[in-house]
């Protein structure tokens, strides 16, 4: 296993690119242990690893930003546990990584949505962005889901959403939108939520009520929600 590791972290490290890493901090992600290596690239790579556990956790020691990218796309939800998650959580410093490691891994943990509410409430900034990820995760993937398992969520939206931090405001947002858009009965609730929150004095949570009801109402999203019905 050291062997395999030391290889692809040496391939990781010939993929550096200076110049994609500069365009990482222009877009606001922390690049401070950082290659530069673009998402299609490690996905390539990924393809190689897929279900390794053992690589996943090597890779993340290494506190290497994409060979991180690279441990959540690789490894394996059936041997993923909650002290991984929340060890992995706590070590998460930039938006990309958080996105990613949702998206294509902790959403899949059996647990995953208890765990999103229990992040929401939590302090640290990145931690209480993967909760709403992670609702905005399975409200996209979680296709047989009962509506009560996305409606439960509402309540954190709500207290969370005057948190003006960028990265919790924009994923508190993210979520409201994607549960709105799961079918036409979440979307007349998300609706309702959203224009409860725009009509809010608080700043932050007036704009994410806002922008979520551009979107939620928009003749797109209601011809693709009502063809369904």
């Amino acid at each position: 296993m050291k062997l395999k590791t030391t290889l692809v972290l040496d391939q990781l490290k010939s993929l550096e690119n200076k110049k994609n890493r500069q365009g990482m901090q222009r877009f606001g992600i922390n690049t401070g242990q950082a290659l530069g290596i673009s998402i299609k690239t490690l996905r390539q790579m990924a393809l190689k690893y897929r279900r390794d556990h053992q690589l996943a956790l090597e890779l993340w020691k290494s506190q290497i930003h994409e060979a991180r990218l690279l441990a959540v796309l690789i490894d394996d939800p059936q041997q993923l546990t909650e002290k991984q998650m929340e060890d992995w959580v706590k070590d998460i410093q930039s938006w990309d990584l958080c996105d990613q490691a949702c998206s294509n891994l902790f959403d899949k943990w059996p647990g995953a949505y208890p765990k999103a509410r229990e992040w929401s409430i939590r302090e640290e900034e990145f931690v209480k962005r993967a909760g709403f990820v992670l609702m905005a995760a399975l409200s996209v993937h979680d296709k047989k889901a009962p509506d009560a398992h996305f409606t439960q969520f509402f309540p954190d939206i709500k207290r969370e959403a005057t948190d003006s931090r960028n990265f919790v405001k924009k994923a508190v947002n993210w979520a409201l939108r994607a549960i709105g858009k799961r079918n036409i009965s979440l979307n007349h609730q998300a609706t309702e939520v959203s224009r409860k929150l725009s009509e809010s004095n608080d700043k932050t949570a007036s704009w994410i009520g806002r922008d979520a009801l551009k979107e939620l109402e928009s003749q797109k999203v209601q011809k693709r929600l009502l063809s369904k019905t």
